[in-house]
């Protein structure tokens, strides 16, 4: 699945950085890591930042052994006059972005413009959201690509996953990235990587954790829940509390409930 243009309109600068070289739309998140290390350290040389903020609890702050990693804890509302830059926690934030108290953000992480972290949000570290997203209560996302115009704004799991611009996960709507695991992984410490069907095709992703890959307009409906590896190609719709099996759904799906059973049927 290398065809980007069934997901992605506009892949501009910086996310065209993310899918080069690669051969599957899924394999950015293969490197995230190191793709947010780079970016981060794009951001602060080519512009201003401040490198404190007022109203944060932080790892550092406690004496706890915090097996999570670092990060921090908002304990005020925040309104970014400029971006910041917490060079030991690998957090940059951009300007315009605003936090609301008891959102916990983990590095590395990159969040762009005007985006809300509104209250309970949960950024697990690995993740990168674009420019006026929103990442609202009792959300957690990990190990993904949220691009500009992303809507997570109430109850949603996000892992391991890229989600394209302006798209809308509708309240309690998952990207679940863990398949069911038999006896014998769980007893010795493995998991088996996701494969995707594709009509005659099984495509090996070679990834034990693999959420969705969400195409630009993407709609979610409430309690929707996307099965680990999905693909949805662009305005797609999902209505609400539909469970979607993995697979590839080409661009302009409607996954519609039909005798209690998802239907594909394209415009």
């Amino acid at each position: 699945m290398r065809d980007l243009n069934l997901f992605f309109s506009d892949l501009s600068e910086p996310y065209r950085q993310i899918f080069a070289d690669c051969e599957r739309v899924w394999d950015p998140l293969k490197k995230l890591g190191p793709l947010l290390e780079k970016l981060i350290h794009d951001k602060t040389q080519s512009g201003s930042y401040v490198s404190h903020l007022q109203g944060i609890k932080t790892t550092f702050d406690s004496s706890s052994y915090h097996r999570g990693g670092k990060g921090l804890y908002v304990e005020d509302w925040i309104d970014l006059a400029e971006p910041v830059y917490l060079k030991e926690l690998d957090i940059f934030i951009d300007k315009g972005t605003q936090l609301e108290p008891s959102a916990i953000i983990k590095g590395p992480a990159l969040i762009g413009e005007n985006c809300d972290i509104r209250q309970g949000a949960y950024i697990r570290g690995n993740v990168w959201i674009g420019n006026h997203s929103v990442v609202g209560h009792t959300t957690e996302v990990k190990n993904s690509i949220l691009m500009n115009h992303t809507e997570a704004g109430h109850f949603n799991y996000i892992g391991d996953s890229i989600i394209g611009n302006h798209v809308n996960l509708g309240a309690g709507s998952k990207l679940a990235n863990l398949q069911f695991r038999n006896v014998d992984e769980k007893l010795k410490g493995y998991i088996n990587p996701i494969h995707i069907p594709h009509g005659s095709e099984t495509w090996d992703t070679g990834m034990e954790k693999l959420g969705a890959v969400l195409g630009d307009n993407v709609e979610l409906g409430c309690n929707a829940i996307i099965c680990p590896g999905v693909l949805l190609g662009k305005e797609t719709w999902v209505y609400p509390g539909l469970t979607i099996p993995k697979g590839y759904y080409p661009a302009g799906t409607r996954l519609v409930p039909k005798e209690r059973k998802p239907k594909s049927r394209q415009r």
